[in-house]
């Protein structure tokens, strides 16, 4: 079985995250950049995969130079070659230009299966998944927290808030995981030597067949106009109880729509 495991580069989400003056977006430049948590869950199911069904394991990013150590990263828990999307034009892409990009370049490596995490800590838009597959035509089955493979035949347990649902579908396909997925592995000294050996392309947009003008800032379907920091939580409402101190609370409760 051929894997794509979809990783990105964000901003530490346990530290302070700022956006940029200049145009609106993370900064980046500033931050303690790390693999996005939920694509190690992703890494981890399609190292077991390969593990119980054979294959080979290719991790996928699109992101600048710095993105390098991240790639790194999830090579040393084991997969066995990456791809690097790197071109100059690609700043300020919205993720519909996202989507197209990689779509590009999971065409050329013609996997059976995409897996990636349910969301990134930087956006938590959940869409990628989704418009990978109308991209790629590949059946989508996303949130699982649970994925069983039989020959070329997926089922997983997609996590709701209820419980889970039970879907199917054939390969190729894309599975998003959640956190509930699996225990990611710890990078062992060997697999962080090997790291450094293992491939990884570097592809451009000319590479992929995608045009400059259809990414980056250029391309995208949304601006931010304008941020501003978020306010400081204000006191909140005392109330001294001198015999009515329940009455007061219901009326409280009441005028929030509570009661």
């Amino acid at each position: 079985m051929k894997i794509v495991v979809l990783v990105k580069q964000v901003p530490d989400s346990g530290a302070e995250r700022n956006l940029r003056a200049d145009d609106n977006t993370v900064d980046r430049a500033s931050a303690n950049n790390v693999i996005n948590e939920m694509d190690e869950y992703a890494i981890e199911e399609a190292l077991r995969l390969q593990e119980a069904h054979g294959g080979e394991v290719t991790v996928l990013t699109m992101g600048p130079d710095r993105a390098t150590e991240s790639i790194r990263k999830a090579l040393s828990m084991g997969p066995d070659a990456a791809v690097h999307v790197l071109d100059d034009a690609l700043a300020g892409t919205d993720a519909l230009g996202t989507s197209k990009v990689l779509a590009a370049a999971i065409s050329e490596l013609a996997p059976d299966l995409v897996i990636a995490g349910a969301e990134s800590t930087d956006a938590r838009g959940q869409v990628m998944p989704h418009m990978l597959a109308e991209r790629l035509g590949f059946a989508a089955l996303t949130g699982a927290r649970k994925l069983t493979v039989e020959g070329s035949q997926l089922t997983v347990e997609r996590q709701t808030e209820e419980g889970y649902e039970v879907v199917t579908a054939a390969t190729p396909a894309i599975v998003s995981v959640w956190d509930t997925i699996n225990e990611p592995r710890y990078p062992s000294f060997k697999g962080i030597m090997a790291a450094k050996k293992k491939p990884v392309a570097t592809k451009s947009l000319a590479d992929l067949g995608v045009a400059a003008d259809q990414v980056g800032w250029a391309g995208a379907a949304t601006t931010v106009l304008s941020h501003s920091k978020r306010p400081a939580r204000s006191a909140g409402q005392k109330v001294a109880d001198s015999g009515e101190g329940g009455v007061a609370l219901v009326e409280f409760l009441s005028s929030e729509k509570f009661v």
